[in-house]
């Protein structure tokens, strides 16, 4: 496992030249509220700076408070450090409902020494079922790294650091579902999940390494806010470049390095979960691994 870590990529780093509808650097009381913790999470540094905690009673977290539909969506993190068992940070788009719609990050936390998974899934209209899993090619709780959602009507993009690392494609012309309809707020949280999180649930949350925090700053939104019906991306003076944008040949081959290398767990190749055959999208992402 130590050669992933000592692994050197050489990876340039995705830089697009988007037209911004919202930007929103590091001001935390501007852009976000929180929604749970009992003061368990705290805005810092002159609002550039978000730590939510965890301990034995209760975790914390909090949202947007706009809505989007679509957006180019960047949060540095620096994940919760040491023996992290048993914990989860999740950082994901949602929307309202139960037939609701989904982009999920969540880094399950492990033991001192033992690499963080990111555990990444797609909902739409209610139904998920879309994992994908990744080891981290470093060590996220030593300092901040970028995670980013690409979503616009084409595809749905995971990012770490400007990398690619999974590609969801709108593939609602083989009766795929694919979200694009209800607007989606960002939420983040901390909480323990010890039931599942570490090794399927044999190592559990260690109480006494708490209070577990992580730590956000350098928030980015280049987005569409809907609002009271209406998009702010009505016009092409509004709409940014990340609206239509497709990865090259570049990003597709560091996206199939990283899934080549770093991929833990694939939905599509999970036999015993899907006796009775794949779901459609699956033939699809299997053709885009191999070539």
């Amino acid at each position: 496992m130590a050669s992933r870590y000592c692994l050197v990529f050489s990876l340039a780093v995705l830089i697009g030249s988007l037209m911004v509808v919202i930007s929103s650097a590091s001001n935390f009381n501007q852009d976000f509220e929180i929604t749970w913790g009992d003061g368990r999470a705290k805005i810092l540094n002159n609002n550039e700076l978000l730590v939510l905690f965890l301990d034995r009673i209760s975790g914390s977290g909090f949202q947007s408070k706009y809505e989007y539909l679509f957006g180019k969506i960047d949060m540095q993190l620096k994940l919760v450090p040491g023996n992290s068992a048993g914990t989860v940070t999740a950082y994901y788009l949602s929307s309202k409902g139960s037939a609701w719609d989904e982009i999920d990050f969540e880094f399950l936390g492990n033991l001192s020494g033992d690499p963080y998974t990111i555990h990444t899934n797609v909902y739409s209209q209610g139904k998920g079922d879309r994992e994908q899993q990744f080891h981290l090619w470093f060590d996220p709780t030593t300092d901040f790294h970028t995670y980013s959602i690409l979503w616009n009507p084409r595809s749905i993009v995971f990012y770490v650091d400007g990398t690619p690392i999974r590609e969801f494609k709108n593939l609602e012309s083989i009766g795929v579902p694919f979200p694009k309809d209800q607007p989606m707020r960002l939420h983040s949280s901390l909480w323990s999940a010890d039931d599942w999180a570490t090794r399927g649930g044999l190592v559990k949350t260690d109480w006494t390494k708490a209070p577990f925090i992580a730590s956000y700053r350098n928030f980015n939104a280049n987005a569409c806010i809907w609002s009271s019906g209406t998009s702010s991306c009505t016009s092409p003076s509004t709409k940014g470049e990340w609206l239509s944008q497709e990865m090259d040949l570049a990003s597709k081959q560091k996206l199939k390095m990283v899934q080549e290398k770093f991929m833990i767990y694939n939905y599509c190749t999970d036999t015993k979960r899907f006796p009775q055959g794949f779901p459609k999208e699956c033939s699809r992402v299997s053709e885009e691994i191999r070539k």
